[in-house]
Parts: structure tokens; C-alpha cells; sequence
């Protein structure tokens, strides 16, 4: 998402009966191409990935010098609260990214164009992609991009610390012992910084002591399981040891911003942090990144992506729906691969990308495929993962056990999944 992304998609967005409010909204007429001069606003929530958004643009234009594609970046924080909020006044933009959580709440709401009836061959994506923007038998999403998780680290810290690098059979013991070798209070140093992020940590750590979040079908709840368990005290244990920053400490400076400024020596991150890591003067030739550590069932990561999708009521919908196609098509893989900028989800693009940044492992972000488990998804998946966050929040800072926690979150979870079924 945006992973992400795209960070802390428990906490996005809209509640359901806000968006149910949109699909009465339109903006202008659904018609053929335009013929004269078009310009279509091209919303996006990450400012690293504007400049190859922009070659993307740029060739587009190429192709059609009638169009002209309007960037609008708004800061992930806010993008889907603006988003609706724009839905919702009929000035949405043509085109815009789309993330797995929200996605079927506006495909459900006639906001979104169907995408294929157009140039977008489903074979040329990964299948997990085109069924998480897929609604009701149709494709509503042209898949982007794709990110997993994987484990950064500062070899400057290990190696001060005498601590050997993460390795591809690291596991949860070897990940936490070494934490603890590397904080070190005096200096304000920590081992990891054990954030409350469900795409970057807990998802992940949930799925490798063999629990889930959420069933297949999007109607149970994981989270009363042992497994469960197992993967959110990872980290909370992480952070009573001593070898992570308090909740406290991760609210008043982002969990990141330690990692950035070497407090931290270790951090989970998707692969969009690639090329934001290597563009950073401070810590860009002092990191590397290794597999995620294996829990009781593996080192699994969680798999997301971004999608373009069509503002269904744009004034301009054949060029906006030309697109979007375009923006998730071959060649826009290969600037978005060559640039290093993202994985691209067209297939056949993805070793551009690791060559793009030859100085990091980025071939374990395209390893973790083989065992990916998808990001936890409902048809309102906003009405859950508010409770997720408030009660998780709870748990980070101590203020309840992580199993009564769980516990409660669990009955809440399950009540907001069954009244989506009603």
C-alpha cells in the first residue's frame, strides 16, 4: 500500500455510510473521447514516485497530444479523506490510486470505471493483484505496482555493536536477541523499531506464527487465535524489553524518522523505501536490507498494490480510462522499474528493478512473493480497522495485556464484519 502505502491503512478513511453517499454524485458525462484538448487530473498520495509519475505523463502525452496529465499529490495522511470528501462534491480527480482496503467501497458505489473492456490483459499481472481489484466479476483497477516487506538495517550499528547482519535464516529469536545487542540507552540507541503498522510488522509476524487477520472470504476475524497472539507480543515484547522506543516515543517522532537518523538499527519496510533509502544522504550508503526474520511458520510477507482506477463520473471518462491502462502498461513498468521507484506489477519488469539500485538486496522483496500472504481485506475494511488501530493502540502502550486485547478487538472485529454481511 503504499503501502503503503500506504502506512497505517487501519487508520484510512471513511466510514461506510459517507461513502454510500457518493454514488450520487457525478461530475460530468461518461462519453466518447473528447477530441479537443483534454487535461485529466492524476491523483497520487507519494511524492518519491511524482518524478517517474511524470515521465509516465510525459509519454502518454507522446502518444496523445491532446492530453495532458495533471499530478496532484496529496500526502497519504489525508489522501482518502480528501478523496471522499472530493467524491462526494463531484470533483474527484480522473484518475487516482487505489489501494486494496478501500477498494471495493467505491467499486461498490459506481465510482469507479470498469477497466476491462479496454487494452488491459489480466495475464499480464500477478493473479493476486487483479482479484483484489477485481468487484462483482469486473476489473475496475489497473494493477501499478506490487510491494512486499523485507528488513532494513544499518551495517554501521551492527558493526559498532559487533552484531553479524541479518541473514536469510534469521528467525524470531536471532531477529530479538540481536535488538537487544544493539540498543544501547546511553547513547538513546535501540535495537528496531517495533511501530504499530500492520503492513510492515504485525500483518506480517501474525502470518508467520501461522494465525491470519482476516478469513479468505473477508468474514472472520483472526485475531482471537493463539497465533495471533504470537505475532502482535513480537512486537510489544520488543518494546517492554527495552530494545525498541516506547509507544510514546514512536507517537511523538515517526518510528522512521529513528531509523533515518540512526537511533534505530533495524526497521521493516516495503519496498517503496528503496529508492527513498538510497536518495538519503544521511543513512543511504549505510544500509542494506535482508528477508524478513521466520516466526513458527515462516518469514512470510504481506503482498499489496496499488491501483489506477477511472473516476466513473469524469467529464473525460474515455481518456481517463485510456489512462489508466497506460499508467499500469508495459512501458510505464519500465520507467517506474529503471527509476527504481517501485516494483512495477506488469510482469517481466520486475529485474529492472533490482538492478536499478545494485547497491541493496533488493532481490528478497521479489524472493518474498513465493510465500506472500494477502493484506487482510473486507468489503468495508475502514469499519474494522479503525477499531484495530484504537484498541492496538491500547495494547502498544501497555495500557492493556496484549491478550485481553486482542480479546475485545476480536468481538468488535467480528461484530463490524457481520453487519457488513446484513
Amino acid at each position: 500500500m503504499p503501502r503503503t502505502t500506504r502506512r497505517a491503512l487501519g487508520a484510512l478513511a471513511a466510514s461506510a455510510v459517507a461513502v454510500l453517499a457518493l454514488s450520487a454524485c457525478s461530475s460530468g458525462s461518461a462519453g466518447a473521447e473528447s477530441g479537443g484538448d483534454v487535461t485529466l487530473s492524476y491523483a497520487i498520495w507519494d511524492e518519491n514516485q511524482k518524478p517517474a509519475m511524470e515521465d509516465i505523463a510525459a509519454a502518454f502525452t507522446k502518444e496523445h497530444p491532446n492530453v495532458t496529465i495533471d499530478i496532484q499529490v496529496t500526502p497519504y495522511k489525508e489522501y482518502f479523506t480528501k478523496l471522499q470528501t472530493a467524491a462526494t462534491g463531484g470533483s474527484a480527480a480522473d484518475v487516482f490510486w487505489m489501494n486494496g482496503p478501500n477498494f471495493q467501497l467505491y467499486a461498490s458505489n459506481g465510482q469507479l470505471a470498469p477497466l476491462d473492456d479496454g487494452s488491459i490483459d489480466a495475464g499480464d499481472y500477478p493473479e493476486g493483484l487483479i482479484d483484489l481489484y477485481t468487484y462483482d466479476g469486473k476489473l475496475y483497477g489497473a494493477p501499478k505496482d506490487f510491494d512486499t516487506v523485507a528488513l532494513w538495517y544499518n551495517k554501521a550499528l551492527f558493526d559498532a555493536a559487533g552484531v553479524e547482519y541479518p541473514s536469510a535464516d534469521w528467525t524470531w529469536e536471532d531477529f530479538t536477541a540481536a535488538a537487544a545487542k544493539l540498543t544501547d540507552p546511553a547513547k538513546g540507541q535501540f535495537g528496531v523499531a517495533a511501530s504499530q503498522y500492520g503492513q510492515e510488522n504485525f500483518y506480517n509476524s501474525i502470518a508467520q506464527a501461522g494465525g491470519e487477520v482476516i478469513s479468505a472470504d473477508g468474514t472472520k476475524s483472526g485475531y482471537g487465535s493463539p497465533e495471533a497472539l504470537a505475532g502482535i507480543e513480537l512486537w510489544t515484547d520488543l518494546i517492554a524489553a527495552g530494545s525498541s522506543p516506547t509507544a510514546q516515543q514512536m507517537t511523538d517522532t515517526n518510528p522512521e524518522d529513528f531509523f533515518l537518523s540512526g537511533k534505530v538499527a533495524m526497521f521493516q519496510n516495503g519496498s517503496w523505501a528503496a529508492i527513498a533509502y538510497a536518495d538519503n544522504a544521511d543513512i543511504g550508503g549505510s544500509v542494506d536490507v535482508a528477508p524478513l526474520p521466520s516466526g513458527a511458520e515462516g518469514n512470510q510477507s504481506v503482498i499489496h498494490g496499488v491501483g489506477n482506477v477511472a473516476n466513473a463520473k469524469s467529464a473525460h471518462l474515455a481518456e481517463a480510462k485510456q489512462f489508466a491502462a497506460f499508467a499500469s502498461g508495459e512501458q510505464a513498468a519500465k520507467i517506474q522499474a529503471e527509476t527504481g521507484t517501485v516494483i512495477p506489477a506488469f510482469d517481466g519488469t520486475q529485474q529492472a528493478w533490482v538492478d536499478a539500485l545494485p547497491q541493496y538486496d533488493l532481490q528478497v522483496y521479489i524472493d518474498a512473493l513465493e510465500n506472500a500472504v494477502p493484506y487482510p481485506v473486507s468489503k468495508n475494511t475502514s469499519a474494522w480497522t479503525s477499531i484495530e488501530s484504537e484498541v492496538l493502540s491500547q495494547v502498544w502502550s501497555g495500557a492493556v495485556s496484549p491478550k485481553e486485547g486482542l480479546q475485545d478487538l476480536a468481538a468488535q472485529m467480528q461484530a463490524a464484519l457481520d453487519a457488513e454481511q446484513e
